[in-house]
């Protein structure tokens, strides 16, 4: 989310980004967009019984904020159908593998165990099946001998802090479209 903040400012994208919401009160990033003026709000998980009572409330604060697009950047949780439909198009998310290996948590660990030779990082659109959706860009990064998870994760996020800025700027570009479940950048974005 950091990363994203300071490209598009540096960059002076086309964009304004309208808010850093969390399910998490003490999430650092509040505090970081807060100190550069992007509104926040909360809306904590442990509040809603249901998963879809959680969606729907953060459904309606993302809303408020009349937002484009729908970055996800550190957030863990699997989000409903009917959220991930109402926001159809317009909603990417960052995974740290290449997609579409190791899906799901532990994606480090399930590299290791492997033993493969490249490991990586995937923007994609959010779809229903959970790191399947239609992939915007990847960053591959070499496994090294003696890598451990911590030293893994490390030049993975590297990397991400490159590509997911780049993907959400090509978005904000209108650079982006899905054919068939394939992302097409327009050439002069790459």
């Amino acid at each position: 989310m950091e990363a994203i903040i300071h490209a598009a400012r540096t960059e002076r994208w086309p964009a304004r980004i309208a808010a850093v919401i969390s399910n998490r009160p003490d999430a650092a990033g509040l505090t970081f967009a807060a100190s550069h003026g992007i509104p926040t709000a909360v809306v904590t998980n442990k509040d809603y019984s249901t998963r879809e009572a959680f969606d729907t409330a953060l459904q309606s604060a993302i809303d408020e904020f009349s937002p484009d697009l729908v970055v996800l950047a550190g957030f863990l949780r699997i989000l409903t159908v009917q959220f991930v439909e109402h926001y159809a198009g317009r909603i990417l998310n960052i995974h740290p593998s290449l997609l579409p290996s190791f899906p799901g948590l532990a994606t480090h660990r399930q590299a290791l165990s492997a033993g493969v030779k490249v490991h990586g990082a995937t923007v994609h659109f959010v779809t229903a099946n959970l790191d399947h959706g239609p992939i915007v860009a990847q960053v591959a990064v070499p496994v090294l001998p003696g890598d451990t998870e911590d030293t893994l994760s490390d030049r993975v996020l590297l990397q991400e802090h490159i590509i997911y800025p780049r993907a959400v700027r090509w978005f904000v570009e209108n650079k982006l479209s899905i054919d068939n479940g394939r992302v097409h950048v327009v050439a002069s974005a790459q």
